[in-house]
């Protein structure tokens, strides 16, 4: 899980893992890791959590704890436009780093739909690039299951 701060990477995963969502806005420090086992077809299929702090202005993500993924959840927040550049940048930054590793990327908060920044037009280009683009509300519930669910089928190839 990677992106800016405070875009709902420790939402998304505390909804996929423990069907919980908390409004109390606790900062990662480094890495918080969780785990989930999942069916896949006729594969049972565990998926390993790392859910990095986010990317500020003062903090950068560390691309080193992204080496050996099998693939990753690029996040940014709909509320927030600054966010989907920051996410482009880590998203070149990681395949300069590591190379192709699959990931899905997820713009969060559509139960805020009303107040979001990034604009459609800016999620069908990056759809047309081969991007796989979700959409989420940690808070609802809505399109996590689907996302965590791709990340599963990407991570075994």
């Amino acid at each position: 899980m990677v992106g800016a701060y405070s875009v709902g990477k420790t939402s998304l995963v505390k909804r996929f893992v423990e069907s919980i969502f908390s409004d109390k806005y606790l900062t990662t420090v480094g890495v918080k890791i969780d785990k989930k086992q999942l069916r896949l077809g006729s594969e049972d299929v565990t998926l390993v959590l790392w859910d990095l702090a986010g990317e500020d202005s003062v903090t950068e993500v560390r691309l080193s704890h992204l080496r050996g993924a099998s693939a990753y959840v690029l996040v940014a927040d709909g509320t927030r436009g600054p966010t989907l550049d920051t996410a482009l940048d880590l998203q070149k930054r990681i395949r300069d780093a590591i190379g192709p590793v699959p990931f899905v990327f997820v713009v969060n908060k559509t139960d805020l739909r009303d107040k979001w920044e990034i604009r459609r037009e800016s999620l069908d280009e990056l759809s047309a690039q081969g991007w796989p683009v979700f959409l989420s509300s940690a808070k609802s519930g809505a399109g996590v299951e689907e996302l965590f669910l791709k990340v599963a089928e990407k991570s075994i190839g």
